[in-house]
């Protein structure tokens, strides 16, 4: 039976970090797919500034080119409004019987703040990415027994000083595939 992950995000851009660690997930969890979902705006990260959806919706397809088990979603982006995952999980349950949400481990242990978080438990398996940092004291919520860790490689990577080093006219070779960096200077991103 065909089980498929949802991995959500601004991906202002998406990186290698994002794809890397999503094939661990893929491999690990033996999904059928993982589908990518750009929100059109987070509840947890209402900033000013970001990229405009098309943008980052094209530069997502951009990264999965040619990764057939690797999808795109604009699921959320033709909302045009903050976007909850319990929403996406609703409408994707419709095409989908088995449904993995993968989110950071960051996100599990506030998780008690999402809209209507045991929903999301009665739709999805939560599968949070497990990168290993000694010493990490954190308090435990229900949600974080609830779901299912995975050991993810902790890499270095973030969007945020991808967006900073193209900003101060630095190199990204290595931050991004290839396409998604020709996008960004074609386009004029973040400059």
């Amino acid at each position: 039976m065909e089980t498929i992950g949802i991995l959500g995000g601004s991906f202002d851009p998406i990186h290698i970090g994002h794809l890397i660690t999503a094939q661990v997930i893929l491999e690990k969890r033996n999904l059928s797919k993982i589908i990518f979902v750009p929100c059109y705006i987070s509840p947890h990260k209402i900033k000013k500034g970001a990229s405009l959806p098309y943008h980052r919706l094209k530069m997502a397809k951009l990264a999965i080119k040619n990764m057939p088990y690797f999808e795109v979603s604009d699921i959320e982006l033709k909302k045009e409004e903050i976007s909850f995952t319990i929403d996406t999980l609703r409408e994707m349950k419709n095409k989908y019987e088995n449904i993995e949400l993968i989110i950071g481990f960051d996100n599990i242990l506030k998780f008690d703040k999402w809209k209507n978080p045991d929903e999301i438990f009665d739709i999805a398996k939560v599968i949070v990415m497990n990168r290993k940092v000694e010493n990490n004291i954190f308090e435990k919520n229900k949600y974080y027994d609830l779901s299912s860790l995975v050991d993810t490689p902790i890499i270095e990577i973030s969007s945020t000083k991808i967006r900073e080093r193209i900003k101060n006219n630095l190199p990204v070779d290595f931050y991004l595939p290839e396409k998604v960096k020709q996008y960004i200077y074609k386009n004029k991103l973040y400059i």
